[in-house]
């Protein structure tokens, strides 16, 4: 390990606005990849052309941790792999509130790319306020990472006690209520459109108010992220591309894990517990226990891959019986 970080330290390093622009690149190659090679058109995605695109965003972020750890050091590039597992940890239950969201609009499979996709636009740009924003804020009062920690121990014990469920359609939601009032609301979908002109007047879609949905859940789920990666490090740069790659490759992962994403029965009590380490991580220091970047990385794996063999184990099981 030493002869790693050794390997990782003495080079000459970029400056900032290089590494930024080479992100922003990165970012702008695979967006383009994705929406001109791999839905060009409304149809239902191809499980092959879905599991290469799932593979080429891991790799990508692989290589661009690789590329961070050469530039910021051994222990950043740890890190920056660190908050990548725990984003898209967290995002697998994002995809189950997807799919209960298009499910209940009644959204075809082959428009639903169109809405993740600009569902993740919205999402970078999201992202960079808050974080930005939760930057600003730590550099004048570093208290509020002891705030962050209390309520990262907080939602990872609320995460696994028993909720009541309402199941609601969204249709008959408040927010689906208030938006009628505003606008005309056509309640079919008009093919890929999120909105029409009808009789001289406009109309939104179901398709845009998925889109609305998504980024507010989508910020729901920021809430909880997001104070987790400040308190696995307070690198802007790893904390906002660590998130990006981990959103990129979301739309590919619901395709590919929707049907079967109800099958990781284990996977919110595994997230709880690395919620819980991570909001803990902050006052280990004070009873003399000192935890390396490499060593949250391999807990925050184990963990995970723990309650995801567990899941699938019980589901086989299951399945056989």
């Amino acid at each position: 390990m030493e002869n790693l970080q050794y390997l990782f330290t003495h080079h000459a390093v970029l400056s900032d606005t290089w590494l930024w622009t080479i992100f922003g690149i990165a970012v702008v190659v695979l967006l383009l990849w994705d929406l001109l090679f791999f839905n060009r058109k409304n149809e239902v995605p191809n499980f092959l052309h879905t599991l290469i695109l799932c593979i080429v965003y891991i790799l990508a972020a692989c290589v661009f941790g690789v590329f961070v750890m050469y530039e910021k050091g051994f222990d950043l590039g740890m890190l920056f792999f660190t908050g990548f597992l725990v984003e898209k940890s967290l995002s697998l239950d994002n995809i189950f509130i997807m799919s209960v969201i298009f499910t209940s609009l009644g959204v075809p499979r082959m428009y639903q790319h169109r809405v993740l996709f600009w569902g993740i636009l919205g999402a970078l740009v999201m992202r960079a306020i808050l974080i930005f924003l939760g930057e600003a804020l730590i550099s004048n009062f570093h208290w509020i990472l002891y705030l962050f920690s209390a309520f990262l121990i907080y939602t990872g014990i609320k995460m696994v006690l028993p909720e009541k469920e309402e199941k609601k359609e969204l249709k008959d939601t408040k927010l689906y209520a208030l938006l009628s009032k505003i606008f005309h609301v056509t309640h079919e979908i008009r093919g890929e459109h999120f909105f029409v002109k009808e009789n001289g007047k406009h109309y939104i879609t179901p398709l845009f108010f998925a889109l609305l949905i998504i980024e507010t859940m989508d910020l729901i789920f920021a809430l909880d992220s997001i104070p987790a990666i400040f308190l696995i490090t307070q690198d802007v740069f790893v904390i906002y591309t660590s998130n990006i790659f981990a959103i990129l490759g979301l739309r590919a992962l619901y395709f590919l894990l929707e049907a079967a994403v109800h099958r990781f029965v284990y996977l919110k009590q595994a997230l709880s517990v690395v919620l819980i380490y991570i909001g803990m991580k902050i006052f280990l220091p004070y009873i003399g226990i000192q935890i390396l970047p490499w060593h949250s990385l391999c807990i925050t794996f184990s963990i995970l891959f723990v309650g995801i063999a567990a899941s699938l184990i019980k589901s086989r099981n299951t399945v056989n019986a």
